[in-house]
């Protein structure tokens, strides 16, 4: 489940590395475009200053006029040759009015004129003059035309690396995700260490380390519980046996005293309910390490089950005056006939301890050959939420519940239930009770 505020490292690092590479890359341009405009004026002004020369240098009758046209021409260049005040030649439509070329001195400038930005050259030789005229225009034209081309290199690279940091990145990540799909098969079943990942990842190992560190001490945890909860139940049981016989001594020696009687009644019941405890444990202990492939499974028949449980808790029923209500068809599952016994027991033996004196328990079956579902219900006392958010919690029983009980019944119910794959919920009834909802596979015929 996505928790809100979770940030993604994968997405975090991809866009990390490609924010990093576009600051650079817009540096990079920005350096380009600087160089490139230092270079552009450059090439310009020499081929200005080399056209210049030519003229100044060259018979303009020969060949090398038509070269100095074709060199202007292509630069989009102007030019003026002058002896003196005399204009010997000129570009077609020489855009600067006398008055300007007079008063420009030799060499390169700039010039506004016609409401435009020229790139001026003024070159002598003796009384031969010349004056060479550019638009700005042109050489922004092809700064521009430069770093685009540059932009657009530069966006391709980013796309580029874009694709292979995210490939690379994903790829890393396999090993973790491999590793989380290792530690999520993890349960109270299967403590084995983490296998570190191929190939291992030097940050994840000292995680991997003392992540097997922890399930080592926790598997020694639940084993030291479990033996503790088995040996005390152990020795436990032969001193309650012990007392239980003293009391029936007793009961038979004292039979003519009603009092003392009574009272030996009332301690024989707390034995009971401790020895039912104790049991309780025990079935508990046996349970916690059992995998369901270790349980001797065959196909019980649930509504025969069900019938012989209400057989059995008839003389309770009829002391509370309750007739179950019966909705049962036909199931058959594959179960420990005898540990789904002991659960349905429990359950249905709850439902008539906490129902209303002649009150009200309805027993359910239905679903099909995938799924089976079996619902227990009775009219007793409103659940509160926290009470239904609890049930389940070994020795946990609601406050001014009047009803004896160890509180563990429904905790052994839910690990018989796991161990067959299937799943306990509880909820309010319609009839003022508790509803409880038992899921188990069922078999598909053939």
């Amino acid at each position: 489940m996505k928790q809100t505020g979770a940030v993604s490292l994968q997405k975090t690092l991809v866009k990390t590395s490609v924010l990093s590479s576009m600051i650079a890359g817009l540096l990079a341009l920005v350096l380009l475009f600087a160089v490139s405009i230092y270079q552009t004026m450059q090439l310009q002004d020499e081929i200005m200053d080399e056209a210049a020369d030519m003229l100044l240098l060259q018979d303009i009758s020969s060949g090398a006029g038509e070269q100095v046209d074709e060199l202007t021409e292509q630069f989009k260049m102007h030019y003026q040759l002058r002896l003196g005040q005399q204009t010997l030649t000129e570009t077609e439509d020489f855009p600067l009015a006398p008055a300007t070329i007079t008063q420009q001195e030799e060499g390169f400038s700039f010039v506004w004129a016609n409401q435009r930005l020229w790139r001026v050259y003024v070159a002598s030789d003796d009384d031969l003059s010349v004056l060479m005229t550019q638009k700005m225009n042109v050489r922004f034209q092809e700064i521009w035309a430069t770093g685009l081309g540059y932009a657009a290199i530069l966006i391709l690279l980013w796309l580029i690396q874009w694709g292979i940091v995210h490939f690379a990145i994903h790829k890393q990540f396999r090993s973790l995700q491999a590793l989380s799909a290792q530690i999520a098969q993890k349960h109270v079943q299967d403590l084995s260490p983490v296998q570190s990942t191929q190939p291992e990842l030097l940050e994840l190992q000292p995680m991997v380390q003392q992540l097997n560190r922890l399930l080592s001490r926790l598997e020694h945890s639940l084993e030291a519980e479990q033996r503790f909860t088995s040996d005390a139940s152990h020795e436990l049981r032969s001193p309650l046996s012990a007392i239980q016989m003293r009391l029936q001594v007793l009961k038979r020696k004292y039979q003519d005293q009603p009092q003392l009687a009574e009272d030996l009644a009332q301690i024989q019941r707390d034995v009971n309910r401790g020895t039912q405890v104790l049991e309780n444990l025990l079935l508990l202990a046996r349970l916690d390490p059992a995998h369901l492939q270790d349980l001797p499974i065959t196909e019980v028949d649930l509504q025969k089950l069900v019938l012989d449980v209400l057989e059995a808790l008839a003389p309770f029923s009829l002391e509370k005056q309750i007739k179950p209500r019966l909705q049962l068809q036909p199931a058959i599952i594959q179960a420990n006939p005898e540990l789904l016994y002991t659960c349905i027991r429990n359950l249905i033996d709850n439902a008539i301890r906490y129902a209303t004196q002649q009150g009200e328990v309805v027993v359910s079956i239905n679903g099909d050959a995938e799924q089976v579902q079996l619902c227990i219900e009775n009219n007793g006392q409103q659940i509160s939420d926290e009470v239904l958010q609890r049930l389940g919690e070994r020795f946990y029983r609601a406050l001014g519940t009047q009803t004896q009980g160890s509180g563990l019944g429904i905790s052994i119910c839910k690990k018989i239930i796991s161990l067959h794959q299937g799943q306990l919920q509880f909820s309010r009834s319609a009839l003022g009770g508790l509803l409880v909802e038992l899921s188990l596979p069922g078999v598909k015929q053939k």
